[in-house]
């Protein structure tokens, strides 16, 4: 596949919603690949490991997230530094034309929802973290993280779609109604939120200060996707998971760079 380049109308879409659509990010091949792959994981609990992933869903109704996901390997490492999104993330969240000019991956999740399953509504630009926030200033983009939610099934109405509420990312107030996320209030019917509707292999990117979530899932079987949260070269994995040396010594110089674009610093070993 030939690298993607955002273009003018990308940038200015995206500074006025906040996300994209990326239609055909990824080969038909590809997303069979991930989900024969994800066909073979055992049945876990949460908190269970398998190798160096965790079973850690953010809610009891958010289904099964399995962090630090890139660790399964395959054609996950793909996904890394995939040419249908790495050159966009790395115009909005990696520090364009800086010193420490670069991008981490600072979360990665494969999320498996069946029906009844929702994300609540979270993020936006009052009082928003840092760490996620939205900001453009002297002819570059300042993100502290942008999304890549690839879709690995199709995802329509009744599927549990993503949900946004554009331009939010910008927002000087609260939304009157969002209601509260520690209680795990649904944003279906959210005034202003809408559903991204993603077929097989399209992707959606966000700036993850956007306000946004999981629309209730309806229909029968599963709603499967991977997250990728790209953030800038200084940065740390949020709930300090490791990528393993066995994963690191594997990948090519490229992809390693992402995964640790500063290499620890220590002293000589003594003798």
């Amino acid at each position: 596949m030939e690298p993607r380049l955002p273009t003018a109308l990308d940038d200015f879409l995206f500074d006025l919603r906040g996300y994209l659509i990326l239609k055909n990010a990824v080969s038909p091949e590809l997303v069979e690949q991930l989900n024969r792959a994800i066909d073979t994981i055992p049945p876990l609990e949460y908190g269970e490991w398998y190798g160096n992933a965790q079973r850690r869903d953010y809610t009891k109704d958010t289904g099964f997230e399995l962090h630090n996901c890139l660790e399964l390997g395959g054609p996950f490492e793909e996904l890394i530094d995939h040419p249908g999104w790495i050159h966009y993330v790395h115009h909005y969240c990696g520090e364009e034309k800086s010193y420490v000019e670069g991008l981490f991956i600072d979360e990665c999740i494969l999320s498996v929802r069946r029906s009844g399953g929702h994300h609540p509504v979270h993020s936006g630009g009052y009082q928003g973290a840092l760490r996620g926030a939205y900001h453009y200033a002297n002819g570059v983009f300042r993100c502290g993280q942008c999304n890549i939610i690839l879709a690995l099934s199709n995802i329509g109405p009744g599927d549990g779609a993503t949900m946004v509420i554009p331009g939010s990312h910008k927002s000087n107030f609260p939304h009157p109604l969002a209601g509260d996320y520690a209680r795990g209030d649904r944003m279906d019917t959210l005034e202003g939120a809408v559903e991204v509707h993603l077929n097989k292999g399209d992707a959606v990117l966000f700036v993850d200060g956007i306000m946004h979530g999981g629309s209730s899932r309806t229909n029968p079987g599963e709603r499967r996707v991977v997250i990728l949260r790209y953030g800038p070269s200084w940065g740390a994995t949020r709930f300090g998971y490791e990528y393993s040396q066995a994963l690191l010594d594997r990948l090519p110089p490229s992809r390693r760079a992402i995964l640790q674009p500063i290499k620890p610093l220590r002293p000589p070993m003594k003798p």
